[in-house]
């Protein structure tokens, strides 16, 4: 691995509180028995921005080359369009 800078501790501290308010909002949409494609469609991006903040900042892949950070956002992208499709499809 290269010489990367280490994160400071206030940029990881940001993070862990951006990734907690979000966990946070997610339980309390789950909790409320909100229910339908809109409700969905908003916990998927949730999910999907917390997966990519995890990947960047916790797995550090933002220090790494592009082609790592591009098959994570992929991977992040087709699992959550087949969620998305498997649920719309459920509901037809």
């Amino acid at each position: 691995m290269h010489n990367a800078r280490p994160q400071s501790t206030r940029l990881s501290t940001i993070i862990w509180l951006i990734l907690l308010a979000l966990t946070i909002a997610t339980f309390s949409i789950g909790e409320a028995g909100m229910s339908g494609k809109n409700t969905m469609l908003m916990l998927l991006a949730i999910t999907m921005i917390k997966s990519q903040m995890v990947a960047n900042y916790l797995m550090a892949l933002r220090q790494t080359k592009m082609i790592w950070r591009i098959i994570m956002l992929a991977y992040f992208v087709i699992v959550g369009g087949l969620i998305a499709l498997a649920y719309l499809m459920g509901l037809s």
